[in-house]
């Protein structure tokens, strides 16, 4: 019997020893040993939980600061801390939804919210929401292809954190943040992602050549175009500018004519002003009449040229402003050669 007894203490010993710590401090732990002792008066630490069991049933949750327990009956059997605590998810094996083997840990950030439920809940609330944050995290990665768990590393994470969230309530835990710390994936993905990366990095570079080359020749088009809409512009103004000119041009003539017609009209009335229009009209026959002689033209004259006088008097005023006087003209067409 002593043997066995002594066995059985080994056998616990060394199953304590194995398992790991909760929280990660001596005053967190689940066992006995190292949980504090029934002295009375206990003085509990600030954001920490201890829950007190009065002949094996629960009876109270002690609050930071002086409080009393009754010797024998009140015995301590779980102390939980209601900081923020930090666990790391050891690295696992996963798939993704194209076949890939990842190899992918984390980093799980978590508070007890319930210190009742962190100690009756569950047996071992670290491990139960690490296994449970594996779990997720690979039902998770399942769901996204290789390039989308590199793209949607944060909504994966808000993902996780839900799931926790849903299963750990029931345990008094609450999961503020999941973080992916290190994506592995085999060395022969890994050489074809980085061919695959090259590959959209020439792709980029041509394509950002062609649509540079594309908007040089569209410039290019585009100033051509400017410039012949400029100048069919120019020269439609000067068109314009030349239109209005002559148009300036004959409007100023036909001006200056009808003031030399109204002050010829006028010193018509005048006393001789026959005699000296039938003057003018002499000297304008004259030299007319000289300007022709000069070249070979043929020309139809009045039968009486050589009668200056006459033909004076047939252009006279009197004449030209008779429209009931009738001018019978014989014609002759001559041949006039200058030698």
């Amino acid at each position: 019997r002593e043997r066995e007894r002594r066995r059985e203490g080994s056998m616990k010993n060394h199953s304590r020893q194995n398992v790991p710590v909760l929280w990660g401090t001596r005053a967190q732990q689940r066992w006995a040993s190292s949980l504090p002792m029934n002295t009375v008066v206990l003085f509990v630490p600030q954001q920490e939980a201890w829950v007190v069991e009065r002949m094996g049933r629960f009876h109270r949750i002690l609050e930071p600061g002086l409080n009393f327990l009754i010797p024998v009956l009140d015995r301590i059997r779980y102390v939980q801390s209601l900081k923020e605590i930090v666990i790391d998810v050891p690295e696992q094996s996963a798939v993704s939804l194209d076949n890939v083997t990842l190899q992918i840990d984390g980093v799980l950030y978590l508070r007890i919210l319930d210190p009742f439920k962190a100690s009756y809940g569950v047996e071992d609330p670290e491990y139960a929401v690490t296994q449970l944050a594996q779990t997720t995290m690979r039902s998770e990665l399942g769901k996204l292809t290789l390039d989308k768990v590199f793209r949607e590393r944060e909504s994966l994470n808000s993902n996780i954190v839900h799931s926790i969230n849903q299963a750990a309530d029931e345990w008094g835990i609450r999961c503020l943040r999941y973080e992916i710390k290190d994506i592995h994936v085999p060395p022969r993905v890994k050489e074809s992602m980085q061919m695959q990366v090259e590959a959209e990095r020439r792709k980029r570079a041509t394509v950002l050549e062609s649509e540079g080359t594309r908007e040089a020749a569209i410039n290019v088009a585009e100033g051509r175009k400017q410039a012949q809409i400029l100048a069919s512009e120019a020269e439609k103004a000067e068109q314009i500018n030349k239109a209005a000119g002559e148009a300036n041009a004959v409007l100023a003539k036909a001006e200056a004519k009808a003031k030399a017609i109204r002050l010829l009209s006028a010193a018509l009335t005048l006393q001789n002003g026959d005699a000296a229009a039938s003057l003018s009209v002499a000297e304008q026959y004259v030299t007319a009449f000289s300007s022709l002689a000069k070249e070979s033209n043929t020309i139809i004259l009045p039968s009486n040229t050589g009668d200056i006088s006459s033909m004076v008097t047939q252009v006279s005023l009197p004449n030209l402003f008779n429209t009931h006087t009738h001018t019978h003209t014989h014609t002759l067409q001559i041949q006039i050669t200058v030698l």
